[in-house]
């Protein structure tokens, strides 16, 4: 049998044991191991990097059609910089290329993209591309795929804490109005809800200053695959493992008082 039959076999049998009216509304994504991955090869890290967006335009496409509302992915991180400089500048060429390439068909889609971090670094021509591009998709309403780039987690808290500082400095709020409600609406990500599931791959466990926010109650699935190996058949993985899990959020579900006191004395 080829290869890609039985991988055709796997995703329909994994895609039957999936609960259609339990599909994440918002899943995010670190996307690890590109380079890794290419080195592994012997190639060079632009290799993985390269193999790693059409991964991407994959799991959009699955996510999509598996049900999902929302799909936020770390693309480059504000600790990224401390690469070697060759590589930056290879991924900020590969951003403005993809995006580029890419943007009518996900406007076709009906996919809004909105970039999340601080894109001044950036050189002039990227930062137009990105914004023409959030200006084509900005009224479609399908799907939403936030790309962080240039993003950090304490960045995004420490932004939002400065700008309302400022505002009860001239007034406009009261120091008391602070809860989280508001701190919520001034940050840059935005989506259906917070992220019901993160998924890592390379098997790094760790969140890496992605999305310290919205990632409070989020299911983690971590996986040794590498992005560049990342499939439809591992993304449906993760949903199964997500929907395995009982999501709590702090407290305890269906026990009865008598249950209750049998949990605290027998603990």
């Amino acid at each position: 049998m080829r290869l890609d039959n039985i991988s055709a076999n796997e995703t329909i049998k994994l895609s039957n044991k999936i609960d259609k009216l339990r599909i994440p509304e918002h899943v995010a994504i670190i996307m690890d191991g590109n380079g890794r991955w290419a080195t592994k090869k012997g190639l060079p890290r632009s290799f993985g990097h390269n193999k790693g967006v059409n991964v991407l335009k994959d799991i959009i496409k699955v996510s999509k059609n598996l049900g999902c509302k929302a799909l936020t992915v770390y693309a480059f991180s504000t600790e990224n910089w401390s690469r070697p400089a060759k590589e930056v500048d290879f991924l900020l060429n590969l951003f403005e290329k993809v995006i580029t390439k890419e943007i009518d068909q996900i406007h076709k889609n009906l996919i809004k993209i909105s970039f999340i971090g601080d894109l001044t670094p950036f050189p002039d021509k990227l930062q137009l591309v990105i914004k023409n591009s959030e200006n084509l998709t900005k009224n479609n309403k399908d799907f939403l795929l936030n790309i962080c780039i240039n993003y950090g987690g304490r960045q995004e808290i420490v932004r939002v804490a400065k700008k309302l500082a400022l505002k009860s400095f001239l007034g406009e709020i009261e120091p008391n109005e602070v809860n989280e409600e508001l701190f919520e609406s001034e940050l840059s990500i935005k989506g259906p809800k917070d992220p019901e599931l993160l998924i890592r791959t390379s098997g790094e466990k760790r969140i890496s200053n992605f999305l310290l926010w919205q990632l409070a109650y989020s299911e983690i699935y971590i996986t040794d695959i590498c992005w560049p190996d990342f499939n439809e058949v591992e993304f449906l993985k993760a949903i199964i493992d997500y929907q395995s899990r009982n999501r709590r959020f702090g407290g305890i579900k269906s026990l009865s008082n008598e249950s209750l006191e049998d949990s605290y004395y027998s603990s």
